[in-house]
């Protein structure tokens, strides 16, 4: 007697495949969020920087300027103290923080790409085998 070979699904191998690279788009999608999220820091930065530059130009500059102290964050440092007036040392911390959330995002950028090329190539791996198991 011989060996027939079963009739395979085509349909369920199929829906084997598009689940695979499914999973490969909710990877993506969800690298959308996270790719932002250095240039949502900058913003926030930004605001808080020419927060600081009013306050210091407002009735109580050392209450408004402790107020701004945790969104500063490490910008704090180097704006509130320092040579030169408020303005130069504002305009040279927005250099520093815009080159520094410049190269974080360099590396989100990097990490997301390296996160999509390794679930595509499991992906196709996993619809590789899966499509494999029909033939057999």
């Amino acid at each position: 007697m011989q060996n027939q070979p079963r009739p395979a699904s085509v349909g369920a191998w199929t829906g084997f495949l598009i689940v695979a690279f499914g999973a490969l788009g909710l990877i993506g999608a969800f690298g959308t969020y996270a790719a932002q999220i250095p240039f949502d820091r900058a913003l926030a930065r930004s605001e808080a920087l020419d927060k600081a530059v009013i306050a210091a130009h407002g009735p109580n500059p050392k209450a408004a300027e402790a107020a701004l102290l945790p969104l500063l964050d490490d910008s704090a440092e180097h704006v509130l103290a320092g040579p030169g007036t408020i303005e130069t040392r504002v305009a040279a911390e927005r250099v520093r923080m815009l080159t520094e959330l410049h190269g974080e995002a360099a590396i989100y950028g990097f990490r997301l790409r390296c996160y999509i090329a390794v679930f595509t190539l499991m992906a196709a791996v996993f619809g590789a085998m899966v499509m494999s198991f029909g033939r057999s």
